[in-house]
């Protein structure tokens, strides 16, 4: 149960450099009266903002602010809950939020957002909507519980029988299902991609097998066959390396023809210079019998036996070159041969460099083969290691699938929860156990007010109303009397619910103006008799411009403006 003890303001709305206290403890009924503007709603706004950071006015926070002093905006309050104290303190300029817990901060690694939750979920276990139902009932910015959506209706109920953690459930299980159905399709993408990689090396070993052994007999054939030509190629060397030989053998003899052939050519030159010389010697003495230099006659006799000398000598010389031509073309010949026994020797010793070149080309290649054999040999030998791999992939797959099943499993097991969790589920469950008693104590303290009326909640809390006049009616047909005994039945019975439930149990119970307008006079009179006998576990104030109930309560707390501020004054 949450015990409010004190409230503190100052610098707040109208309220002055001075703290204004209200003790929640000290009476059972409380009147806080005063005129307009004096500052008796102003607790409602302390109250809320202290709570829950927000006024319970349609006033922005800004406003709060005493616009004469402009400073040092503060809100204390004070409450237990079991055997805690607790202190919250919240100030504007400067800003403050604390969180007092038997005298000890709440340690403050949090940022302000996450510390309001904090005070909301885990101390008060109240959002502002559920504290506005059944701890205030105000007349300005009051939404009733019948004007609610749906959606806040079920959010009050929530609070109220506190099952609202089920929805934090829900979201988190919602989350986990998105994180799960997620993982579901990486796996499903892992599955099939582990798939893919089996089939891929499956495929590879066996082409790996396959293409390696016929490339291997490929390899071989081929190595046998350039064997075959190199020998071939061998061959054909040694015998055209035979006929080199018997070629150089016949060259050797012809390799003085050359020499033989310049000393002959040499020899047929001076011949020739001698000849030329006889034979002007000749046609000088048979065409002169005088010397043509020297005028003298030439001697007839020498004459003639130089003629017959130059005759004999032209014809020896004749005989001479003759022979010498015989013997120059044999010896041309002799060199012409030479120079065809070379040219078939470069043409043999060429085809053997050709082939040399084949051979070496074939050697190369058989080198290359037999090193792919090797390499090919190698990986058939390593294949285990392929295989291996293989069932690795297989290892990982089947681990895939395991945990595939398991996370749909999951997903199912979650699903089964989540819709558990979900509105029509458990928690409908629990609100169908508590409607008869909310139904029940709704209409005891409508006949309390002597509102004889039939009034139904159903599992939407959408309302069904009875009355001996009419068949069926609903909260907007009636008048706002008949309306606001309406609103403090449901105010009544939430408060019997939250006490029952000991969800949201207070011993605080504050109204704004609810007699001043919507009450008639009977009306006040049965409420009154209701706050005082029949709601003992609470500390009732009611804030109201009436002076003539004064005496109906137990303490009368009076505000009013002084030099400009609110202040209490009694």
């Amino acid at each position: 149960m949450i015990t409010f003890q004190k409230i503190r303001w100052r610098n707040f709305l109208s309220t002055g450099n001075q703290f204004t206290e209200v003790d929640f403890q000290e009476h059972h009924t409380n009147l806080i009266v005063g005129t307009n503007g004096a500052g008796k709603s102003t607790i409602l706004d302390a109250l809320t903002f202290g709570l829950f950071n927000k006024p319970y006015r349609k006033i922005n926070k800004p406003q709060l602010v005493n616009t004469t002093n402009e400073r040092e905006c503060v809100v204390e309050i004070e409450f237990t809950i079991n055997t805690r104290q607790y202190l919250v303190r919240r100030g504007i300029k400067p800003s403050v939020f604390d969180i007092v817990v038997n005298g000890t901060p709440l340690h403050r690694e949090a940022d302000d957002r996450a510390m309001q939750r904090i005070l909301e979920e885990n101390i008060l276990k109240l959002n502002y909507k559920s504290f506005t139902q059944i701890v205030i009932l105000g007349s300005s910015t009051f939404v009733p519980f019948m004007q609610l959506t749906s959606s806040n209706r079920r959010e009050v109920i929530e609070d109220l029988l506190d099952i609202r953690i089920f929805s934090a459930m829900n979201n988190i299980l919602k989350d986990n299902l998105k994180e799960k159905k997620t993982q579901v399709k990486s796996l499903d993408l892992k599955k099939e991609t582990l798939k893919d990689k089996m089939k891929m090396q499956k495929d590879f070993i066996e082409e790996l097998e396959n293409r390696g052994n016929a490339n291997i007999n490929a390899n071989k054939e081929k190595i046998t066959n350039l064997d075959k030509e190199v020998g071939v190629y061998m061959e054909e060397n040694d015998k055209t390396n035979e006929q080199v030989e018997k070629l150089t053998e016949q060259q050797q003899e012809l390799t003085d023809a050359g020499k033989k052939l310049v000393k002959l050519n040499n020899l047929k030159g001076k011949i020739s210079q001698k000849v030329s010389t006889i034979t002007k010697e000749h046609k000088f003495f048979n065409e002169n019998t005088v010397c043509p230099t020297c005028t003298q006659s030439i001697e007839e006799e020498f004459r003639l036996n130089r003629i017959t000398d130059a005759q004999n000598k032209a014809k020896e010389l004749k005989e001479g070159y003759e022979e010498l031509e015989n013997t120059i073309k044999f010896e041309q010949e002799r060199e012409r041969q030479f120079t065809d026994l070379s040219q078939e020797i470069t043409n043999l010793t060429h085809g053997i460099s050709q082939n040399n070149t084949r051979i070496s080309l074939n050697q190369r290649q058989i080198r290359d083969l037999e090193h792919e054999i090797q390499t090919i040999t190698e990986n058939l030998a390593n294949r285990n290691s392929e295989h291996e791999k293989l069932e690795e992939f297989r290892e990982n797959l089947q681990k895939t699938i395991e945990d595939l099943s398991d996370k749909k499993q999951e997903i199912v097991y979650h699903d089964f929860a989540y819709s558990l969790l979900k509105d029509d589920g458990v928690k409908t469950k629990i609100i169908k156990k508590y409607l008869p008693f909310i139904n029940q104590q709704v209409n005891r303290y409508l006949q309390m007010m002597e509102f004889y009326i039939n009034f139904q909640l159903d599992e939407e809390f959408n309302e069904t109303v009875k009355s001996p006049i009419h068949e069926d009616f609903s909260y907007s047909s009636f008048s706002e009397g008949e309306k606001m005994r309406i609103d403090l039945s449901l105010l009544f019975t939430w408060r019997e619910v939250a006490r029952v439930k000991n969800s949201a149990n207070t011993n605080l119970l504050i109204m704004d103006e609810v007699f001043d307008s919507s009450l008639d006079g009977f009306g006040t009179d049965e409420f009154l008799k209701i706050i005082r006998y029949v709601i003992k576990d609470a500390n009732i104030f009611v804030i109201s411009h009436k002076q003539d109930m004064l005496d109906k309560f137990e303490s009368v707390i009076k505000f009013d403006k002084v030099k400009g501020f609110s202040r209490r004054v009694s």
